[in-house]
Formats: C-alpha cells, sequence, structure tokens
C-alpha cells in the first residue's frame, strides 16, 4: 500500500494539483458557499487511531448534526466505526481491498457517493498519504483540511487542501484531530497560522456493551479451548507473533517469560495468546512453548467483535503499540502498552487503564508523519530495552488492584 501510495500517489496528486489551479482560475477561486452542511472524514487504515479520533468526531457531529457526518475508508477498517456509533452505519463509506483492481473500482464509487451526497466539507485524517488527499479533492468538497508540506519537511502530496495545515509533531493525536475540523470555522488565508490554543480533547469513547449472546458466545470458545475447564482470571498477550510489523514487536522469548512468570505467581489466573488468522500457528507454537494447562491460543479463534468481548471477560491486556491497544480502551480492560518505533505523547491511549512502558532511547521514536511511517532501524533496541520484570511489577499491579472485580466467571 506504501509502495502504490508513493509511485501512484504522487503523479496523481500532481495532475490533481494542476488539475486545480486550472479549475480556480476559470471559476474564479476555490470560493466558500454559505456554512459547513455535511463534513466527511477521510481516514483509509489504522483502525487504532480511529478512537483517538472520537472527540473530533463528536465535535464534528455537534457542528452539523451526526446524520451529516460521513467517513471513508477501507472496508476492514469500518468495524471500529461501528462500534464507536458516533455516525449513521449508512453514512460509512467504505472501500473493499481485494486486490488493486477492486481497490481503484471501490476508490470510483467511493468518489461517486461523496459527490452524490453533497459533502462541502472534508478533512484528510492522514496526515501526509497521496490516496487520502487525492480522495479528499475528488469528494468535491469546497472546503478541505489536511496537512501541508511547505518547506518540503515531509512527503510531497500536491497543493489539494483549501485550509493547509503544519503538522506539529508535539501535540496528542487526539489534539491534532480535534484542530482539524475546528479548522473549518477559520478563513484559508489565516492559515497556517492557527490563533487558538490547543483543545483539550478528552472526551473518552463510549464503553463496548456485549449482548448477553455475544459474552455467552466467547465464554463457549474460552471454554472449549481449556478443554471443559472453568475458566479463571484471564491475562492477554498480544505477541504480534506474525511478521507484518517486527519493528514494532517486543520479543517473543519475553512474553513466554512473562506467561510462565503470571501462571507460576497466580494458580487462579489463565493466560491467553490473541492474534490475526496469520498468526494463529505461530501463536499455538508459542503456547506450546509456555507448557501450561492454564494458557490457550485465542489467535484466529475471534472475529474483531468477538475480540471486544473476550477483553470484556479478560484482566489485563499487555500488547505493543498497536490496534488492540486502542480497542481495549473502549472496554473494562486494564492495558498495558510497550511503546518503541512511536512515542506516547502522541498515540497512548488517554485513560487510567492504560499503563504505558517505553524506554525513551535517543533513536526511539524513527516512526512518524514525515517520513510515511517508515524507519530504517533493523534492530529495534527501543522495546528490547523494556524488560520483563517492569512489565511483570506492572502487570501484578493491576492484576491486584483488580481482584475479585472480573466480570468474566461463571
Amino acid at each position: 500500500m506504501r509502495l502504490v501510495d508513493r509511485w501512484v500517489g504522487v503523479p496523481v496528486c500532481a495532475a490533481l494539483s494542476v488539475w486545480r489551479r486550472v479549475a480556480d482560475l476559470i471559476g474564479g477561486g476555490s470560493g466558500e458557499a454559505g456554512p459547513v452542511r455535511r463534513i466527511l472524514f477521510v481516514k483509509l487504515a489504522e483502525q487504532g487511531s480511529t478512537v483517538l479520533a472520537y472527540a473530533a468526531l463528536r465535535r464534528a457531529a455537534a457542528m452539523v448534526g451526526r446524520e451529516n457526518v460521513f467517513f471513508v475508508c477501507f472496508q476492514e477498517n469500518r468495524f471500529i466505526l461501528d462500534i464507536l456509533e458516533v455516525l449513521p452505519e449508512e453514512n460509512v463509506i467504505a472501500i473493499r481491498t481485494g486486490g488493486l483492481v477492486q481497490i481503484v473500482r471501490g476508490a470510483l464509487a467511493a468518489v461517486r457517493r461523496m459527490r452524490a451526497e453533497g459533502i462541502d466539507a472534508a478533512i484528510d485524517m492522514e496526515f501526509f498519504a497521496r490516496s487520502s488527499a487525492a480522495m479528499t479533492y475528488l469528494s468535491g468538497a469546497r472546503r478541505r483540511v489536511g496537512f501541508h508540506a511547505f518547506a518540503g519537511e515531509a512527503s510531497y502530496r500536491g497543493d489539494l487542501m483549501t485550509h493547509r495545515l503544519s503538522y506539529n509533531p508535539h501535540l496528542h493525536t487526539t489534539e491534532t484531530f480535534w484542530t482539524m475540523v475546528e479548522a473549518l470555522t477559520l478563513e484559508p488565508a489565516v492559515l497556517p497560522a492557527y490563533d487558538r490554543e490547543a483543545a483539550k480533547a478528552e472526551d473518552p469513547p463510549a464503553m463496548f456493551r456485549p449482548t448477553e449472546d455475544e459474552l455467552r458466545g466467547v465464554r463457549e470458545i474460552l471454554h472449549r479451548e481449556a478443554g471443559g475447564r472453568a475458566i479463571g482470571r484471564l491475562v492477554l498477550l498480544n505477541a504480534n507473533c506474525s511478521d507484518m510489523l517486527p519493528i514494532r514487536r517486543w520479543p517473543t522469548d519475553r512474553y513466554l517469560e512473562l506467561a510462565r512468570r503470571v501462571l507460576d505467581r497466580y494458580p487462579d489466573v489463565f493466560v491467553a495468546l490473541t492474534g490475526a488468522p496469520d498468526e494463529q500457528i505461530p501463536a499455538e507454537r508459542l503456547v506450546r512453548e509456555i507448557g501450561s494447562d492454564r494458557c490457550l491460543c485465542m489467535a484466529g479463534r475471534t472475529m474483531l467483535r468477538q475480540l471486544l468481548v473476550l477483553y470484556t471477560l479478560s484482566e489485563v491486556l499487555v500488547t505493543n503499540d498497536s490496534g488492540p491497544a486502542h480497542f481495549a480502551t473502549l472496554t473494562p480492560i486494564d492495558v498495558i502498552t510497550l511503546f518503541g518505533p512511536e512515542t506516547p505523547k502522541l498515540f497512548a491511549a488517554r485513560t487510567p487503564r492504560n499503563h504505558v512502558h517505553w524506554s525513551g532511547v535517543p533513536c526511539s521514536p524513527c516512526v512518524s508523519a514525515y517520513n510515511d511511517r517508515l524507519s530504517p532501524c533493523r534492530n529495534n533496541i527501543c522495546l528490547q530495552r523494556i524488560g520483563v520484570d517492569e512489565v511483570f511489577e506492572t502487570l501484578c499491579s493491576v492484576l491486584e488492584q483488580r481482584q475479585g472485580v472480573g466480570v468474566h466467571k461463571e
């Protein structure tokens, strides 16, 4: 996706920028027609950061009414929007991703839908992606908010925004998204100067409420995986067993040691390995290495909504900075989040149930909006420096504070 965004996105954005200038000359500029009535958010990928956009989505809904807020994303990323329930399900414009041809067809269909909806304000939440910039422009919105590389400090993606903002790498992502919505109330000519204080957008997302049938269904899966035994208190480890993002992965042997220490310390605790379907085989292998009948593999055993039910039934999740760290904040579970290539100052979930570990070595963070979130690092010492002792200490503290609070007892 990043290769396509670069090699296809750059010429597309360049061509659209030329088209925009010609259209502005012919049409007398991009001018604005009346108040904002319908707002579109463009956020194609990364479900986790969509949770951080909750306050911004609510701000937009307060401005124009939730029925007039739209969101375009890839099909597999609409899940979290349905959970947040901040806009109508029919207002999510989802693009299917079954290959390049299907993506192109889906994108064209999305453009037709956006233009048919009469969108008059669009916000590009992908920071410096070219595909989202093109989608924002093609939406037909007269007001378009997005980040611009004024001095070449970030990737080129044309000149397609009317409200051009400077990216602030010192502002938490929640406030960044909020600021983008507020930019719609400013005159484009004054930007990127932003003569307002950054809002403390700390509105927590609504809690996920599973049905009794959903709770029963996930309990049955746990019961089956435990060989028919009753499950005690449950600790989840998202060990990132695949090779998708190795730079973000805490070493697998640390998860192995952590699991064994938890099982030794707490005889009433079960440990379950979570993960995507493509992580199932390596997760099962790790479960065998841990070597306890109180250690289960749940990788590939649940759909996304069932995963949130599993979080609801569990006490603690240990994970790297990834989607699950944010999804879990919608449930009562405590989360221990291990940061490395990115910084918690920008991306940590804002909840007292999120417990962050970050070594803060000089080369971290190495992934940012300025480098297309690509890092030259091949040795993630930032995560290797986070020891089992400190994570185990945090986990024990959380378990002891939550003693008797678990909701998963049968």
